[in-house]
């Protein structure tokens, strides 16, 4: 997803619950099923949050072939090396 403009990163929510399993590893802000795949991602600010979110949920439906939902679970100043 950070290749995504404006998504800083993948987000694992609160308590870090939002996770797919894979083989030997874990993958945090990303949870797909048979009927749905959500993505949680921390965004920098001033980016349009709707028109971003858009373009993540293309994208996921796309790959996955099914619903994507989106949530922002936070946005960060840009940091100071992309300025």
């Amino acid at each position: 997803m950070r290749s995504v403009p404006g998504v800083v990163g993948l987000h694992g929510g609160v308590f870090g619950e939002v996770a797919t399993y894979l083989p030997g590893r874990r993958v945090s802000g990303i949870r797909i099923t048979a009927e749905r795949a959500e993505v949680h991602v921390t965004l920098v600010w001033g980016e349009p949050v709707r028109a971003t979110a858009a373009v993540i949920r293309d994208l996921v439906e796309e790959l996955t072939g099914v619903p994507a939902f989106v949530t922002v679970e936070d946005v960060v100043a840009v940091p100071a090396t992309t300025r």
